[in-house]
């Protein structure tokens, strides 16, 4: 709307105002600073004055003392009473001019001190020369002499008074100039001051001229902006965006645009006939809250929006979002926004579905489903229906991982999992345990995803649970049906060694009958030779441990007995192979070299079973030797530090070698290139290494034969867990 007169004014009276304070501001501080100007100049002219009386007190009072000695003295020299003809009168003039100096000095105490003095002075001198004139022709030339003498003391202190006014005058001219100085600067700067309010005033002029030709255009302007935006406003309601109404509190539809219109089904001819009323387009549940909105309207003139729905002309319903606001206070009209909200309610329905299929697919995918934030504390969690020993519904959300009960893994894999979690990378299978109700153990599989807000901050995990405690049963029965399976394999690998065997049992046994019989001729000869019977005696208990140690470490080999991790020497335990199979490798014109590395640390790994992989590689390296009809028999078995923190064994033979084409499938379960064979041998081999945490591949030897290698991680030092938080909780 234009801009009014009293709009202008009351606009222009900011500037003025502040003008008008400037300027009396101006005033005051000009006229502070003038009086302050008036004041000193009188204190000035006073001071000047005051000086200018002292001095001319002081030179009357010199002349009068000069007039006194020359009456005084003549009449002393020459004793003639003409020179006493004013007697008197001189002396009382100087006692009024002392007393006049005394009063005009009265406000400088140095100089009020010595007026002082010097009234006292001048009438004591005065009386000393009454007291030498009365006694004149009695007394000689000497009496004026000292007459004269007292009255130049007087002279001096006339001269003391004098040059202290004069230096007074001094000061008085300097502060005098400097006033005129302030005079001349406070002129200036006052011209300067009405000059620049005069330059400001006539800016201000030239501006508020500027400013209403400005705000005349602005209502020019104003007013095509007020036709433009009916414009705009008519052409957003026939765009039909959204719905626009115009409306009577009653109820009555008095316009509508086709939008509107297309929501309810009904054409303009039947809003040119008032068919369209807010009760008959309410559905009976929704009037109530009409009736609120209606209220709303009345007491403060607009109304929230809010959802509702509104029936169709065919009786089909569509919701709705709705608000709107009175034209004027105190009218019964006003206008209407509808909004279609069908395409929502879809896309919401849609939504929930899709969360239906996403909490059906947990259901029957996962056993739970959950959430945690950046502290690791659970904000969610969904269990599956089936989940028979589910904890109670919110009892963990809000809880750290540390403060739910667990029964964690071992520490090496709680440190790996841990570090995952602090760089916020994704896991996937990680296994944990948790007592159940009845005192077993409860496994459980946890995968989880980082998740990071738009600004790329982490916010916490989002992962699933699996229950594998059937899937670890049935691991734990095939571990116990692959320990059977290599017990049995041991005990037919033994009857292969029958003769090894029984010649490393053999030959400690007949040494130790050969001992016996040289230590009885020892004995029996004379004298016995005791010496030579001790060493004898000696070597049959070496021998007799060496069977015992062989016996039992066949025992070991061929009992079947649960796994037992216990740190051991890889090289004494490839040594002990090699001296059981030495039989079997001679009787095949094999020739076995070994090339172990000193200085090994030990490793942890269940004996029978390790020496069981040894054991069977070497007998597939004797037997596929025994079958090449040229070259050399060579097994060279190797250890060395592994590059990975571990042990490397390596058994290089020069047989004829293998297919490449079997790598692959050389250590599956039930294949083997043997006419005779079951192809579980190797396949027990790689479960066994690892199962011991290790690695088993086959490759070929240079320049012929086969190689076949094994890693083993090394013996970890036992030490106590570090605080941590506790492992992913999933159920």
């Amino acid at each position: 709307m234009p801009v009014t007169l009293s709009q202008s004014s009351r606009w222009f009276a900011r500037p003025l105002a502040l003008v008008v304070a400037v300027l009396l501001t101006v005033v005051v501080a000009t006229g502070f600073l003038g009086f302050r100007y008036w004041q000193e100049r009188q204190a000035a002219d006073l001071l000047f004055e005051r000086g200018r009386q002292v001095l001319e007190t002081l030179d009357r009072l010199r002349t009068l003392i000069a007039d006194v000695e020359a009456q005084r003295r003549g009449y002393l020299l020459t004793l003639d009473p003409s020179y006493l003809k004013a007697y008197g009168v001189s002396d009382e003039s100087v006692r009024r001019d002392a007393q006049a100096l005394q009063a005009l000095v009265a406000n400088d105490p140095l100089q009020n001190h010595r007026a002082g003095h010097l009234a006292l002075t001048v009438a004591a001198k005065l009386r000393e020369i009454d007291d030498i004139v009365n006694t004149a022709r009695t007394t000689s030339g000497p009496a004026a002499l000292a007459m004269i003498r007292s009255l130049d003391e007087i002279r001096s202190q006339i001269d003391q008074m004098v040059d202290h006014e004069r230096f007074l005058g001094v000061d008085q001219e300097r502060r005098a100039k400097a006033l005129e100085q302030r005079k001349a600067w406070l002129i200036a700067t006052a011209v300067i001051v009405v000059a620049v309010l005069a330059g400001v005033a006539l800016a201000l002029a030239r501006f508020e001229a500027k400013r209403r030709r400005k705000a005349t255009e602005e209502n020019v302007q104003l007013q095509s902006d007020i036709e433009e935006r009916d414009r705009k406003i008519r052409r957003l309601v026939d765009a039909n965006i959204i719905g626009i109404i115009i409306w009577e509190v009653d109820g009555r539809i008095l316009e509508a645009n086709d939008e509107f219109l297309r929501m309810v089904g009904y054409d303009r001819e039947d809003l040119t006939a008032g068919r369209l009323h807010r009760t008959s387009l309410t559905p009976p549940e929704w009037r109530d809250r009409d009736e609120r909105t209606v209220a709303e309207l009345k007491r403060i003139g607009t109304a929230q929006p809010f959802e509702k729905e509104y029936l169709r002309k065919d009786g089909s319903r569509v919701p709705v979002l709705i608000g709107g606001a009175m034209f004027e206070a105190g009218t019964n009209q006003g206008v209407g926004f509808v909004l279609d909200l069908t395409e929502r309610k879809r896309a919401e329905e849609a939504l929930r579905q899709s969360e239906e299929r996403f909490r059906t697919l947990v259901q029957f995918s996962f056993d739970v489903y959950w959430e945690t934030d950046a502290q690791h504390r659970f904000v969610h969690q969904e269990f599956a229906e089936t989940l028979a020993d589910a904890p109670a519904w919110g009892s963990e959300v809000g809880k750290t991982r540390w403060e739910v009960p667990y029964l964690e893994p071992d520490a090496e894999a709680w440190r790996k999992h841990r570090e995952t979690l602090d760089a916020h990378l994704p896991f996937r299978d990680f296994e944990l345990a948790r007592p159940a109700p009845d005192g077993s153990k409860r496994y459980v599989s946890v995968s989880g995803l980082p998740m990071f807000d738009e600004r790329g901050r982490f916010v916490g995990y989002r992962g699933v649970g699996r229950h594998i405690t059937e899937r670890k049963r049935a691991e734990e029965a095939l571990r116990s049906a692959q320990a059977e399976l290599a017990h049995a394999n041991r005990v037919a690998t033994m009857g292969q060694l029958t003769a090894s065997v029984a010649h490393e049992v053999s030959q400690p046994i007949a040494a130790t009958v050969l001992n016996a019989q040289a230590a009885l001729r020892w004995l029996g000869a004379q004298p016995p030779n005791l010496n030579e019977a001790r060493r004898i005696l000696g070597q049959i208990t070496d021998d007799g441990k060496r069977a015992g140690d062989v016996i039992g470490w066949i025992r070991a080999l061929i009992k079947k007995a649960p796994p037992r991790k216990e740190s051991l020497e890889i090289n004494q335990a490839i040594l002990e192979v090699i001296a059981l199979t030495r039989g079997e490798a001679v009787q095949n014109g094999v020739w076995v070299r070994t090339q172990l590395a000193e200085g090994l640390p030990p490793i942890q790994a269940d004996r029978v079973q390790l020496q069981q992989v040894i054991l069977n590689l070497i007998i597939n390296a004797i037997e596929a030797m025994n079958g090449a009809s040229e070259g050399s028999r060579d097994l060279l078995i190797s250890t060395a530090a592994d590059a990975s923190n571990g042990v490397l064994v390596s058994m290089r033979d020069t047989g004829p070698g293998l297919d490449p084409a079997i790598l692959e499938h050389l250590f599956d379960a039930f294949y083997t290139t043997k006419s005779s064979g079951l192809g579980m041998g190797l396949s027990i081999c790689r479960s066994i290494i690892e199962a011991q945490g290790g690695r088993i591949w086959a490759d070929a030897n240079k320049p012929c034969g086969a190689a076949f290698h094994f890693t083993l991680p090394l013996e970890r030092e036992e030490t106590a867990p570090a605080e941590h938080a506790g492992p992913m909780q999933a159920v």
